[in-house]
């Protein structure tokens, strides 16, 4: 993590990438261009469909979420170059206008350079897309990941049930559903879920504690 004044700020994820060279790209980017930043490494053992591989690990690039719209500049910037010396086989060029308007309109699900060069493309062609245009679709796009997720029933009903036979996974559903955000591209952090699971969140991951300890509670009297 590059060291500087802003150490205490609260860093949140950026970027996540399967491949730790590309997560080291990106960081020596930021330190370029001294922006406070940390690397980890988070192990993917434990997800909700119970399928546990060790050797599935993530990199996370957290930066401070006042640093998001800057550090979109700065690869935005990095990239231009390297769009001016795109071939003309690459495969957006097979991109229909409508498909490549798509694309420039949700920037978070596609790379900087592939933002670029649709744009790029579609200039090339005639369709007049401005920067405020682009923006405006950007700022829809914001609107549309601001959206909770539909509602999680099944793992409310799933949370319900491990909390009551104290199991531990009651607990981590419990905390999931009341505490996860997502990170929009410009850096705002929002709850994942709506407010009437989040409450039922709460519900489980309270249940599940006082099972546990109600259950160990009476393992300690049993054996005495």
């Amino acid at each position: 993590m590059r060291k500087g004044s802003k150490m205490a700020t609260e860093l949140i994820t950026y970027k996540k990438f399967n491949d730790i060279a590309l997560a080291n790209e990106l960081a020596g980017v930021l330190e370029q261009h001294a922006i406070i930043y940390r690397v980890e490494e988070e192990s993917t053992l434990f997800n909700p469909t119970f399928y546990a591989d060790e050797t599935a690990k993530d990199y996370t690039v957290k930066i401070s979420a006042d640093d998001f719209i800057k550090v979109n500049e700065i690869l935005k910037n990095e990239e231009a170059q390297s769009v001016e010396a795109a071939d003309s086989d690459h495969y957006l060029y097979g991109f229909t206008n409508e498909e490549l308007t798509d694309l420039v309109s949700k920037p978070d699900e596609w790379s900087e350079f592939d933002n670029l060069l649709a744009f790029k493309i579609l200039k090339q062609r005639g369709v007049n897309i401005t920067e405020q245009t682009i923006k405006q679709l950007n700022n829809e796009r914001i609107e549309q990941l601001k959206q909770p997720e539909p509602s999680q029933s099944t793992w409310i009903v799933i949370g319900y049930l491990f909390a009551l036979l104290g199991g531990v996974l009651g607990v981590f559903i419990g905390w999931h559903l009341a505490n996860s955000k997502k990170t929009l591209p410009n850096g705002e952090q929002v709850f994942s879920y709506v407010e009437a699971d989040r409450a039922n969140g709460k519900r489980i991951f309270y249940l599940s504690i006082v099972v546990l300890i109600a259950i160990f509670v009476l393992r300690i009297l049993n054996t005495n």
